[in-house]
């Protein structure tokens, strides 16, 4: 059995990780050819990593000329408990209202916790808070990551023997 086969993830096991994780890095294709990385917080719309960004943002402008995109998700750290999953594919991007707000709400419904005042109760997200994504969201685009390919590692699965 191959090193690689041990430590790749089940669909569920990385289902449940980008459940519990909170950033992403996503690479683009800049206009120089080399690519552009930026780190986000993002949320699931669809089973699918999705984030909101500004519609003029750079990465915005390379999906607009390349739509390929690799997302990365990762944790661990020491060697032994890295953790990751690594999804190449096609980004969809919308300035549609609904679809900006479902990355809105699934990226604050992940994150918060972490914006001081932003707050939700329970799962659902209270009126002051959908106002204010709603303000927030006409400046904004929705970006899922569509995957062709998913490669996954959790090097915990070799109990520390290399």
């Amino acid at each position: 059995m191959s090193r690689r086969s041990q430590v790749q993830m089940t669909d569920e096991e990385v289902a449940a990780f980008l459940d519990g994780n909170r950033t992403v890095h996503l690479a683009t294709n800049g206009p120089d050819g080399f690519p552009h990385l930026t780190t986000l917080w993002y949320g699931c719309v669809d089973g699918r990593i999705a984030v909101w960004t500004y519609r003029k943002s750079q990465k915005v402008r390379n999906l607009e000329r390349d739509p390929r995109i690799t997302a990365l998700v990762e944790a661990g750290e020491q060697y032994a408990a890295l953790r990751g999953v690594m999804i190449r594919g096609k980004a969809r991007m919308s300035t549609e209202r609904d679809d900006v707000m479902a990355a809105a709400e699934a990226v604050y419904q992940r994150n918060g916790d972490r914006f001081g005042d932003v707050q939700f109760q329970g799962l659902e997200i209270d009126r002051g808070t959908r106002d204010a994504l709603e303000l927030m969201s006409t400046k904004r685009i929705a970006i899922v990551v569509e995957p062709d390919e998913i490669v996954s590692w959790d090097h915990r699965k070799l109990g520390g023997v290399y």
